[in-house]
Order: C-alpha cells, then sequence, then structure tokens
C-alpha cells in the first residue's frame, strides 16, 4: 500500500506541472517528459485485442497501451555543455495499463519506478559526469520494433563516469543487478563495463560496448548458484528428476544429491554504427550483439508428497546468441512521402538442451517496412507490411491444426511430449494501413499522433494470436475447436510524446 501511495503521490507531482516540459522550459528546475499510448481494439475473433503474438512483426498493432513519465528536478542549475557545474535528480516511471484499454485495469501495480539517479557534470573535471543510481542507458532504438539491441546495464544500480571530450564519449559503469533478476531471492549480481562512441562529421557515430555479470560462489547461501550433480537435462524438462533418481537409487529425501556451490557469469558486447544525414537517408542504426544469458538458478519438483529443490546452474549455462538488426529512415518525396525500413536477425543456441524446443534455440529474421505519406496538412495515410519466421532447432514447437497435438514428425504420435504440435517454422505476414492525423504536420515520426487503422495477418501456425478460445480436444468440452491462420483487427488509437 505504502508503495502504491508513493507512486501516486509522485505522479500527481508530474501531473499538476504539465507545461515544464523540457522541450518548452530546458532552464527550469524541474522538466516533464513522457510517452503515452492508449488504444481500442474491438476483436470480433476471439482475441485480445493484439493482431499478433509479439514485436517481431513490428510493434505498431502488436503493443497494448503504456505511460511513461520521465522528471528531472535541477538541483544546481546552469549549462554543462557550457562547462557549467551542475546536478540533476532524474525519475521515470512507466506501465502498460490504462482502465478499459487493457486487462490490468489502470491499476498501479502495473507501474515501476524504472530509473532513479543522481547527475552531476564538471564537479571534477571538465567533460566529466559522475551517475549515481539505476544504470541502464541504451544507443538508441529500434523505433518500428520497439526493440533496444544497444541497452546496457539492464537492471544494475551503481555508478557510472561519463568524459566527453571532442568527438568522443567515454561511459565506465560498476553496479548489481542481483535485485532484478530474482527480486524474492536476492544475491548479489555484480555488473561492470561500458562504452565508447566517436562522432564524425558531427552526425555519423560509430560505438562499441558491453558488460559483464557475475554472481559469486556462497557456501552455505540457498540463493546463490549451485549445481544439483547427476541431474539430466531431459529429465528436469520432464519434471520427473526427483521421481527417477528414486525409482534407481530407492531411500528417502535426505539421500538426494546435495547441492554444490559454483560461481556464474553472463555478457554482453555491442557494436554500433549510426548514419546521419545522406542523400534520401535521414538516419540508419545498425546494431550488432553477442550475448550469454545469465543461468536460471532452481526449479522444484514434488514427489510423494515431499517438495525438492533442483538447482539448475550448469544446466543452464551455455544459452548464446548473436543478433544483427538495423533501421533507417528515408525520405522518398520531401514533404510527401517518408518512409522507414527495419530488419532483426537472430539465432539463439543452447549447449546444455538438445531435446526440447525453447527460446533459447530458435532462429529469428524479420523485416517491416512502413509508408506514410501526406494526402492534406495534418491528415496521412499509413502502410505497413511485415515479413518474419521463426523456426525452433530442437524439434516442433507450433500447430498448423486444431488437432495438431495427436502428431509429430512423419505423423508419429509424440508419448513423451517433448515435442509441440507438427510445425518447426511459424511463417507470420502482416498488413496494416489507415488515416492518421498529425496535429503538427508531416513527419513519420510526428506525434501526437491519431490513427484508425485496420490490420490482417497470416500465420501458419492455427490461432497464432493471443485468444479466449478453448483449444482441448477432451471428449467433455462443449467448445469445437476453432481452425483459424487469418486475424483481422480495427483500432483507433492515439500515440503522444512530451
Amino acid at each position: 500500500m505504502k508503495k502504491h501511495l508513493s507512486i501516486l503521490v509522485a505522479a500527481g507531482l508530474c501531473c499538476s506541472v504539465p507545461s515544464l516540459s523540457r522541450a518548452e522550459a530546458p532552464d527550469r528546475a524541474l522538466s516533464l517528459g513522457g510517452y503515452a499510448r492508449v488504444m481500442t481494439r474491438p476483436d470480433l475473433s476471439g482475441g485480445d485485442g493484439r493482431l499478433g503474438y509479439w514485436n517481431l512483426y513490428g510493434r505498431l498493432l502488436n503493443e497494448g497501451p503504456w505511460l511513461a513519465l520521465e522528471m528531472r528536478l535541477k538541483l544546481q542549475p546552469g549549462r554543462a555543455e557550457r562547462g557549467d557545474t551542475t546536478s540533476a535528480l532524474h525519475v521515470k516511471m512507466e506501465g502498460g495499463s490504462i482502465t478499459g484499454a487493457d486487462h490490468g485495469g489502470g491499476h498501479l501495480e502495473s507501474y515501476r519506478v524504472s530509473q532513479l539517479y543522481l547527475n552531476t557534470s564538471n564537479s571534477l573535471a571538465p567533460g566529466l559526469s559522475l551517475r549515481m543510481g539505476t544504470l541502464h542507458h541504451w544507443f538508441g532504438d529500434l523505433g518500428l520494433y520497439d526493440f533496444r539491441p544497444g541497452e546496457l546495464f539492464v537492471g544494475a544500480v551503481g555508478a557510472a563516469a561519463r568524459l566527453q571530450r571532442g568527438p568522443w564519449d567515454l561511459q565506465l559503469g560498476l553496479g548489481d543487478a542481483g535485485f532484478a533478476l530474482r527480486p524474492q531471492n536476492y544475491h548479489s549480481v555484480l555488473v561492470g563495463g561500458g562504452s565508447l562512441r566517436r562522432r564524425f562529421a558531427n552526425r555519423h557515430v560509430v560505438g562499441l560496448g558491453g558488460v559483464y555479470r557475475f554472481e559469486p560462489e556462497v557456501t552455505g547461501n540457498p540463493y546463490a548458484p549451485h549445481r544439483t550433480p547427476g541431474v539430466d537435462v531431459e529429465d528436469w524438462l520432464r519434471g520427473r528428476v526427483v521421481e527417477r533418481y528414486f525409482m534407481e537409487t530407492p531411500g528417502d529425501q535426505n539421500d538426494f544429491p546435495r547441492p554444490e556451490a559454483q560461481s556464474a557469469s553472463s555478457f554482453k558486447l555491442l557494436a554500433y554504427l549510426g548514419l546521419g544525414k545522406i542523400g534520401y537517408l535521414n538516419w540508419n542504426h545498425l546494431y550488432l550483439t553477442l550475448e550469454k544469458a545469465h543461468p536460471d538458478h532452481s526449479t522444484m519438483e514434488t514427489y510423494q508428497g515431499d517438495s525438492v529443490r533442483i538447482y539448475l546452474g550448469d544446466l543452464t549455462d551455455e544459452r548464446e546468441s548473436i543478433t544483427l538488426s538495423n533501421e533507417m529512415h528515408f525520405t522518398l518525396l520531401p514533404g510527401r512521402l517518408d518512409g522507414a525500413w527495419a530488419f532483426y536477425l537472430s539465432r539463439r543456441r543452447d549447449g546444455d538442451n538438445d531435446v526440447a524446443p525453447s527460446d533459447y534455440d530458435m532462429d529469428l529474421a524479420s523485416t517491416v517496412l512502413r509508408l506514410q505519406s501526406q494526402v492534406a496538412r495534418q491528415v496521412l495515410l499509413l502502410l505497413e507490411s511485415s515479413v518474419a519466421l521463426e523456426r525452433s532447432i530442437q524439434g516442433n514447437r507450433y500447430r498448423a491444426r486444431a488437432d495438431s497435438i495427436f502428431s509429430s514428425d512423419s505423423g508419429r504420435h509424440d508419448l513423451e511430449g517433448l515435442e509441440y504440435g507438427d510445425l518447426s517454422e511459424r511463417r507470420t505476414w502482416q498488413l496494416k494501413f489507415g488515416p492518421v492525423v498529425n496535429p503538427r504536420g508531416f513527419g513519420i515520426f510526428s506525434r501526437p499522433s491519431f490513427r484508425m487503422l485496420y490490420g490482417v495477418q497470416y500465420s501458419t501456425q492455427n490461432l497464432a494470436y493471443g485468444h479466449q478460445l478453448v483449444e482441448s480436444l477432451a471428449a467433455d468440452n462443449r467448445f469445437p475447436p476453432v481452425e483459424r491462420h487469418w486475424h483481422h483487427l480495427g483500432a483507433l488509437e492515439v500515440e503522444a510524446w512530451f
């Protein structure tokens, strides 16, 4: 209750000074910026108001409502770019629920304080900034997907230093991400890293960055990383580790292997290329990332009424991914036709799991193209299309038909249940179009924006969208199964930055 009350008070403080936006009053002691989107999407196909499952098909019509408020309180006024010593407190609150627009009902539990840090500039040396608090930052984003492949220090709280000299920009940081990784079972996860960027011709940027996460070995702490010896990955995935052990080694629970303490680590490496104005190209963001995921901690199994914890340190420590992504914004006809194009390619592999489909053993490929043309001073026409491929490396993962649960490769019934359905690939195509009203005039990213859109999706998977349809094939099911590869959706929505 206290948490909700504090968020409410802070939000009320923000909303009481809407005129103090960053763009309008950069020298005021308190400034407010943010982002908002809300929509209604009547779904006559039994869906939940989203065209597809997720943003791999483009964020448009695949996201729900969102509200973000970011405050900056100047504690020591001045202009850092002129060499003045300045200090400012930054607070950001965001969440994804608006009354009447989603399942959350607009409750405050859907919101969180995602950023809180103090930033001081030029106090120790010219061009040097110090930051204490949350360290999360990123090199731009992919706006068509609402992805941030260039983000670093996710969930970390600590200290960072940033040195800006001429075209060079260097950042170094050190913190702890233990609460972000496991909020209820905290154990320290040290995070260190940084980034280096260089600007060319005041419009092009080349950057490198990375972070390394280390979770130390601590004997006697059940929340520290451990491994349970002798566990087979297939038994773990089937939830029968304890059952199999006592079938082969009769005894009581005290005879089950004791966990062995160990350390855990993960990392992310990033390369970035940003291009400014070149001919028809307005800007371009290109990202290449290599990432190793942090290992899972543990899982619980119940056998003959007793619960046993299985530690997963050595069963989930080989999950790696490499991702190449890009977004560009271009002008085809000045003042008449704008466009944005993006692609996303990712290869994910799990060296521990070679028996079952998962999010860590996938190939992903997607491209999105958006065109927006002006038909009147403030009225535009939006057209967007996307194509995506999701391929499971470890067997079938998707159902092509309502009764696909009965088959796997070559029509053989999968008695053990590690495969799911009869497809190893999901192919998805989406098309969205409709009129847009931009009060500020032409521009593909001009906001605020009022949109009236129609969207259609085709997928090789049956019912490839969030829905409330009954999929059970049980004999006592009174609702017949539905087979549907097309999904249609209408939307009225508004989006604004401020």
